[in-house]
């Protein structure tokens, strides 16, 4: 299980260090890919082909079926940690979560988010906290 939280910085090659706690579960290479929230989302090797097995099931002559399903695997990429605990994000991601100079690694259960710092900053607000709180107690969660 993924938690916690992370700050680095990416370089000018576009390579952010992987904290050793993620790098232990995620294994020398696995996939990211772009996350709903403007992030990227990593995924081990084992999530990723559960995830693209529910992909393949959904039934794509539903229009938001194959878009949702090219959202998530068009930019896929999978990438190697170097002997310096760095991974090498691909272009298209960098643009796409606008990682620049600071980034954020954020353990999230089976998944490790990657945010730039400044989009972090603006959507971890928990203002709605007692709301959402609320609402998953209807599903099951309770604190």
């Amino acid at each position: 299980m993924f938690m916690g939280e992370y700050n680095h910085t990416i370089d000018t090659k576009g390579r952010v260090i992987i904290p050793a706690k993620f790098r232990e579960a995620l294994g020398d290479s696995f996939v990211v890919t772009k996350g709903i929230d403007d992030c990227l989302i990593a995924y081990d090797k084992n999530e990723w082909n559960v995830f693209e097995e529910n992909l393949k099931k959904l039934p794509t002559i539903q229009k938001n079926n194959r878009k949702f399903v090219r959202f998530f695997l068009a930019g896929a990429a999978e990438v190697e940690v170097d002997k310096q605990g760095r991974i090498l994000v691909p272009p298209v991601l960098r643009d796409f979560a606008g990682l620049e100079k600071d980034v954020v690694l954020v353990g999230v259960a089976n998944k490790v988010e990657i945010w730039s710092k400044e989009r972090w900053d603006a959507s971890a607000t928990y203002d709605d906290i007692d709301e959402i709180a609320e609402n998953m107690a209807g599903l099951g969660i309770m604190i």
